[in-house]
């Protein structure tokens, strides 16, 4: 595979750039097709995280980032992490969770795990996928869900440094009682250089997992 042809499908701007750059230090030639539908976390959000308003559309885009020729597509939310399941068998080609290797490194660091999240829709699908893989692995796990109060909306407002230190605070704490701390969103590792290396040495971000994720399904290595 000389040139390969990564979609990406966002509910965020904040991961166009991060997931662009990952993907271009890992491979050079990467040819990185965006999709981007901002009105998706607001909608979860007010409706309470139910999916079946968001498939259809989702779904859509699965389809046209088909169309541009790529070999697969990054789901790059874990909000609608499951959504990638449910179409695949219909798009054809693989789709990649952008959370799933980070749960499976979350689930070898031992057995408390907490789930870091500024909106509540997104600790359900990670907690639950946390258990799905501890499952999967004979491990057993405790999860500790933690919310950010006042972090999203702070975002919303555009105080993006008010955001970050509630984020801050809050990895601070949950890295004192756990043995790996996970990222619900992607837009929120950002803050993990601001932390003392003991607690950042904790923290998962999806990421650079989902990279790897990535490059192993399509059967490649970082390109030099």
């Amino acid at each position: 595979m000389n040139e390969p042809r990564i979609g990406i499908i966002h509910t965020s701007p904040a991961t166009v750039d991060l997931f662009g750059r990952l993907l271009r230090e890992a491979l050079p030639s990467v040819r990185v097709v965006n999709l981007l539908d901002d009105s998706i976390l607001p909608e979860l959000a007010a409706n309470g995280g139910d999916l079946s308003t968001v498939v259809p559309r989702w779904s859509d885009y699965a389809r046209i980032a088909r169309e541009r020729d790529v070999d697969l597509i990054l789901n790059a939310c874990s909000s609608v992490g499951e959504v990638g399941a449910m179409v695949e068998p219909t798009v054809g080609i693989p789709i990649v969770r952008v959370d799933t290797e980070m749960a499976r490194e979350a689930v070898r660091r031992g057995s408390r795990i907490a789930v870091v999240a500024t909106l509540a829709t997104t600790l359900r699908p990670t907690s639950d996928l946390l258990v799905e893989t501890a499952e999967g692995l004979d491990h057993a796990v405790t999860i500790e869900r933690v919310l950010v109060d006042g972090a999203y909306e702070a975002l919303m407002r555009g105080d993006q440094a008010g955001h970050d230190d509630k984020i801050l605070a809050a990895l601070s704490h949950a890295a004192e009682t756990s043995d790996a701390v996970v990222l619900a969103q992607a837009s929120m590792a950002r803050v993990v250089p601001r932390l003392p290396a003991e607690a950042r040495g904790k923290v998962l971000a999806s990421p650079p997992f989902a990279v790897k994720e990535v490059l192993s399904r399509l059967s490649l290595r970082p390109q030099a």
